[in-house]
């Protein structure tokens, strides 16, 4: 028996194995020998946007975290969300009214962390604001300026005394028909923090977690010392009217331009003072810093809604704090930056004319 002859691959074939061959050696060499790189990972979540940037030079193993990462944002939303009927908050404001309810960890660690904020505050955080910002229409409607009583309907269901939870056996109840809680104020950074914790496991070393002004800086990016964090100015003149230097911690801001409603030649803020029911006044935006992003982002809202005397009290009593308050001027803004900040914050060249700081 003949054995068979060979076949000769085209030319045209043999060309384009060399090339095939070469990029891959190529491409294996330049994974080799990468550079770290700030990768982003982009995600829809918790009602709003988060992006992950991975400091990395192996894109298979950021990729891996990142999906981590996400995984642990979808997990927080599905619990804790009010947006929608499904979620664990939404069950527990079904039922705590009629019955006593069991609540999930997580879910129960936020409240409990809610509670105390509340505590210490003096009611300026409070997460049974919920009523009130649904009368507002900031939930579930359209925002406009309710009338006087519908405010005064909403308001008599807002007030922690209403919240009867045990964190040792994380039961939950609530004392009258109508009480609600909205953990919009806080678990963006619980989320946050979640976040950082998939990444950790993951090995991950630098990073920034930013979930809609919610962030947790890991480490530094690959060509500085810390990360800088651009501040919003509040008033849309230009994106960003300072900047702050950021590593192994937490940041958050809080702004009259998140939203709001304007009526009668007033603009009216969504951030809810539970105290009084109407929307807070005396700042137009605050940034806290803080160990953790949960703690950040509840005690941004506080610290808005104490404004700006209370609030600078409040920031220098908390060691665990740093804060940055802008209260509106005539033509020019105040920005009130706690001494701590020094050597970190820095107002951008064109916001000068625009902002005075004053150092607390």
């Amino acid at each position: 028996m003949t054995a068979p002859v060979p076949r000769r691959p085209h030319p045209r074939r043999l060309a384009r194995r060399f090339l095939a061959a070469l990029l891959a050696a190529t491409v294996i060499a330049a994974c080799a020998g990468a550079a770290s790189r700030p990768l982003p990972y982009p995600l829809r979540v918790m009602g709003t946007y988060a992006n992950l940037q991975i400091v990395a030079a192996d894109t298979a193993a950021a990729g891996r975290a990142a999906r981590a990462a996400h995984r642990a944002l979808q997990r927080v939303d599905s619990l804790m969300s009010n947006w929608t009927t499904t979620s664990e908050v939404a069950r527990l404001n079904r039922v705590a009214a009629r019955e006593t309810a069991l609540v999930q960890p997580e879910v129960a660690d936020v409240l409990q962390a809610a509670l105390e904020v509340s505590g210490e505050s003096g009611g300026a955080f409070d997460i049974t604001v919920e009523p009130l910002v649904r009368a507002w229409g900031f939930i579930g409607g359209t925002p406009h300026v309710p009338d006087s009583a519908t405010v005064r309907r909403a308001f008599e269901n807002v007030g922690v005394r209403h919240v009867r939870f045990d964190p040792a056996t994380r039961r939950l109840h609530f004392a009258r028909e109508g009480v609600r809680v909205d953990l919009g104020g806080i678990a963006k950074g619980y989320g946050v923090d979640a976040a950082r914790r998939a990444l950790e496991a993951h090995g991950v070393r630098d990073a920034l977690i930013d979930l809609s002004g919610n962030m947790y800086a890991l480490g530094r990016p690959a060509d500085a010392r810390a990360w800088r964090i651009g501040i919003r100015d509040p008033r849309d003149r230009s994106p960003y009217f300072a900047r702050l230097e950021l590593s192994g911690g937490a940041i958050a801001t809080s702004g009259k331009y998140e939203q709001f409603v304007a009526a009668g030649g007033r603009t009216y803020g969504h951030i809810l003072d539970p105290r009084t029911g109407v929307p807070a006044e005396g700042l137009i935006s605050v940034t806290v810093l803080a160990p953790d992003a949960m703690t950040a982002d509840a005690w941004g809202t506080a610290l808005f809604v104490l404004g700006p005397e209370q609030a600078r009290r409040a920031a220098r009593a908390r060691p665990d704090l740093d804060a940055v308050l802008i209260a509106p001027g005539a033509r020019i803004d105040t920005v009130y930056v706690e001494r701590t900040l020094r050597g970190r914050f820095a107002l951008e060249a064109g916001a000068r004319a625009r902002f005075h700081v004053v150092w607390f």
